[in-house]
């Protein structure tokens, strides 16, 4: 780790652009350009460097952190759609009970009005015959009402 700290702060004190020769003459002895294997060595440490760091996780960004949020709220409303079809299902057992028990209701209710009204097969020909003459007793009397007074004159 001090081989690595040391590489870095003599690549940081390396020149951008070269000093031409005559400038440096008179100022300082002239630096070497750092070799093939100091600049491996550099490379090689920053890559080890940037492999220390602590990866980021989609879910810690603030824009990503809308997924772990999204997927909450899929599972509630799962849980919620669940208990829907649970409610539907029970709702259904209790209209199909109700609907047997109205059922039974009208069976009993239609034995009942079959007994009140059972007539043998003459006394039902009986009441036919006796609500046509009624029909034609008002027919006539509704024909002579409208046509009565001018059946008269001639």
């Amino acid at each position: 780790m001090a081989s690595t700290s040391s590489s870095l702060i003599a690549a940081h004190s390396l020149p951008v652009h070269p000093i031409p020769q005559k400038a440096q003459a008179g100022k300082h002895a002239p630096m070497a350009l750092p070799t093939r294997r100091q600049c491996l060595l550099l490379f090689t440490a920053t890559t080890a460097l940037k492999a220390m760091e602590v990866p980021a996780r989609a879910q810690d960004i603030p824009l990503f952190g809308l997924r772990k949020g999204l997927r909450k709220a899929e599972q509630e409303a799962e849980e919620i759609v669940k208990e829907g079809f649970e409610a539907v299902d029970k709702g259904i057992v209790a209209a199909e009970k109700g609907v047997e028990s109205a059922e039974k209701g009208i069976e009993a209710a239609e034995k009942e009005i079959e007994t009140a009204v059972s007539f043998g097969g003459l006394a039902q020909a009986g009441v036919v015959a006796g609500a046509e003459a009624l029909g034609v007793l008002i027919a006539t009397s509704v024909v002579n009402g409208i046509l009565g007074p001018e059946a008269q004159k001639s």
